[in-house]
């Protein structure tokens, strides 16, 4: 048996958010891992300053993927969950190969970027259908990488 949503967004709200949310879970879950890789294989003076600092960031990002997944459930929407859907939604670019410390410091400012931007998008379609439950979860998640980005970018500079 089946049960229609009626939570006061319309099915078409419902859906364009949903769909916003999903491009936020692939940013962000590609951003976990693009995250994880860089704590398994830093190198050079810092390792330890930043392999913890990669654990902290790659841990609030599991608890938040799962988060923006649930939304996108609670909308009616299904989640997309495999790599290909992920990599297909996504717009952080992968790294191939292993980069130094600090290439890695300057991509992860880059992918917190961008996530940010696809946060922004799909925060305006939330409000203009005055889905505040969706647009108070994205607005949480900017705050994140908005200072995640700020703290990282302190590190490059001399």
């Amino acid at each position: 048996m089946s049960h229609k949503i009626n939570i006061g967004i319309d099915e078409k709200s419902r859906e364009e958010i949903g769909q916003g949310l999903s491009r936020l879970l692939a940013d962000t879950y590609t951003l976990y891992l693009q995250t994880h890789n860089f704590h398994w294989n830093v190198t050079g003076p810092f390792f330890q300053q930043l392999h913890v600092l990669f654990e902290e960031h790659y841990t609030e990002l599991a608890v938040a993927v799962d988060d923006i997944a649930e939304r996108i459930r609670a909308l009616g929407i299904l989640a997309p969950g495999t790599y290909k859907e992920l990599a297909e939604l996504t717009s952080i670019e992968e790294v191939e190969g292993n980069i130094s410390a600090e290439e890695m410091i300057g991509r992860l400012v880059d992918s917190h970027e961008t996530v940010v931007r696809t946060a922004r998008k799909v925060l305006q379609t939330a409000q203009e259908a005055e889905d505040e439950s969706s647009a108070s979860l994205v607005g949480d998640r900017l705050v994140v990488h908005e200072k995640t980005a700020w703290m990282l970018r302190s590190h490059l500079q001399n």
